[in-house]
């Protein structure tokens, strides 16, 4: 890659984001692979948006925030097609369901779901629904949220660009690595939507995101030698939920 193009952003590179992180329906090219990384976090822009036209209508009805929140929520699985859900569960099986780097990856390639990861998949769902309906109570609570799902998909390019491929194939190595000026730019624009959100609490914000992302890499490290999409889902989905309760707390 020359210099120059370490810093080239493309306008197509918003639709491969679109087409890899949800299931809108939108045409998309992918020959630029990871390097359309940096802007994995306007997925999380149009996510959010989408969802806060039921969760917003709800609540101007006069549905409880507790049960808006469901919206909220069941809106991101829609939309998503529960991407990011199936690598947390995926992920929670392999990590913690084998023995070695080989049986952790073919546990985590195989569809079918154990007892981690459906115990992973109710706590997240539960964190999520109950921090959400904590922050539906705040006058901001949209900014709030958008942020966190901008945030939250932004540090995905880190950990592609930051760990090796744990295995040759899969949608993760498909798309290869971006390089670690693509991944500033994807974490500047969730951090730039911290600020927005919060102003100067973005700091701690920020630290907390780190905090997990440092912690799920080095898991992933330990326990398969990298990452994969699973490990990607798995990291979006916990600094969500981290970032979701420190925002309702």
């Amino acid at each position: 890659m020359h210099s120059d193009d370490k810093w080239r952003l493309e306008p197509g590179d918003l639709a491969t984001a679109l087409a890899l992180l949800t299931r809108l329906p939108v045409r998309a090219r992918f020959e630029r692979g990871a390097a359309a990384a940096w802007a994995y976090p306007v997925a999380g822009v149009a996510v959010a948006v989408i969802a806060a036209v039921p969760t917003g209508l709800a609540l101007a009805l006069g549905v409880p925030t507790m049960l808006a929140a469901i919206l909220w929520v069941a809106t991101h699985v829609i939309v998503t097609g529960a991407m990011h859900e199936d690598g947390l569960a995926d992920s929670a099986d392999g990590l913690w369901g084998g023995w070695n780097k080989d049986q952790r990856l073919e546990i985590m390639k195989d569809s079918h779901i154990g007892s981690y990861g459906v115990i992973a998949l109710c706590l997240s769902l539960a964190a999520r629904w109950a921090a959400v309906g904590m922050i539906l109570q705040l006058s901001g609570w949209f900014w709030a949220l958008l942020a966190v799902d901008v945030m939250s998909r932004a540090v995905m390019p880190a950990v592609m660009s930051a760990l090796p491929h744990a295995r040759e194939t899969g949608l993760s190595h498909a798309q290869g690595r971006p390089s670690r000026e693509m991944a500033a730019i994807a974490l500047l624009i969730g951090c730039g939507s911290l600020v927005l959100a919060s102003g100067l609490g973005a700091i701690g914000l920020a630290v907390c995101a780190a905090l997990t992302v440092l912690i799920c890499g080095a898991i992933a490290k330990s326990k398969i030698g990298g990452q994969t999409g699973d490990i990607l889902g798995a990291t979006q989905q916990l600094t969500e939920i981290v970032l979701l309760i420190v925002l309702a707390t």
